[in-house]
C-alpha cells in the first residue's frame, strides 16, 4: 500500500506540474491577443489588463520551479519523466519571456494612444495571430506528446519571420518618406520584433 500511496503522489505531482504548464500557456496566448488587440483598438484599459496579468505568469512558473525541485528531490525520476521534467521547466520559462514580451508590447500600445494610427497595424496583427498559433500548438504537443507537431510549429517560425522582414521594409520606407512618422513607427517595429520573438518557442515534447 505505501508503493501504490508514493506511486500515486508522484503521478499527481507530475500531473499537477503539467496543468500548471498547460495554464500558464492559455494566460501568455490571452496576453498576446489582447496586447495585439489593445493597440489595433487603441484601448489602454486594456493593454493594462495585460500588464496586470503577467503577474500570474511569474507566479506560475515559480510555482513550476517549485514543482521540478520537490520531485528532482524526493523522485530522482529517470528516462520519460526525466525529459518531461526538464522540458517543462525550460518551457516556463519560454512562456514566461513571452508573457514579458506581451507586457511589453502592452506599454508600448498605451505609449502610442496619442499618435495618429498607421495602418501597419494590421499587418503586426496577422504576424501576431501566427505567433499566437503557434504558441497554442506546441503547448497541444506538449500536453499529448506528439514530436511531429512540435517540430512542425518549429519550421513555421520561418513565416513569421518572412512577415517580419516585410513589414521591417514597410516601416523604413514610412520613415523616410515622412520623418513625423518616426516615432510611431519606432514603437511598431519594436512590437512586430516582439511579436515575432513570442513565437520562439524550441519543440520541447519529450519522446515516450
Amino acid at each position: 500500500m505505501a508503493a501504490e500511496h508514493t506511486v500515486k503522489a508522484y503521478d499527481e505531482e507530475l500531473d499537477r506540474m503539467n496543468n500548471a504548464i498547460l495554464e500558464m500557456g492559455g494566460i501568455v496566448e490571452q496576453q498576446l491577443a489582447a496586447s495585439i488587440a489593445s493597440l489595433a483598438r487603441r484601448d489602454d484599459e486594456l493593454a493594462s489588463r495585460v500588464i496586470t496579468d503577467d503577474r500570474r505568469v511569474d507566479a506560475l512558473e515559480a510555482e513550476i520551479d517549485q514543482l521540478a525541485v520537490r520531485i528532482l528531490a524526493l523522485r530522482q525520476p529517470v528516462a520519460v519523466d526525466l525529459r518531461v521534467i526538464t522540458a517543462s521547466l525550460k518551457i516556463a520559462s519560454d512562456l514566461e519571456r513571452m508573457g514579458d514580451y506581451a507586457a511589453n508590447v502592452a506599454k508600448r500600445s498605451i505609449a502610442i494612444q496619442e499618435i495618429d494610427p498607421i495602418r501597419l497595424t494590421h499587418a503586426i496583427s496577422r504576424m501576431a495571430g501566427i505567433a499566437q498559433g503557434m504558441i497554442k500548438d506546441v503547448l497541444d504537443s506538449f500536453r499529448d506528446r506528439d514530436v511531429e507537431r512540435a517540430m512542425a510549429v518549429w519550421r513555421r517560425d520561418e513565416d513569421v519571420d518572412e512577415s517580419y522582414n516585410s513589414l521591417f521594409r514597410e516601416l523604413l520606407t514610412y520613415m523616410m518618406e515622412d520623418p513625423r512618422r518616426i516615432t510611431p513607427c519606432a514603437h511598431l517595429l519594436f512590437i512586430a520584433r516582439t511579436s515575432s520573438g513570442s513565437a520562439i518557442m524550441r519543440p520541447t515534447s519529450p519522446r515516450p
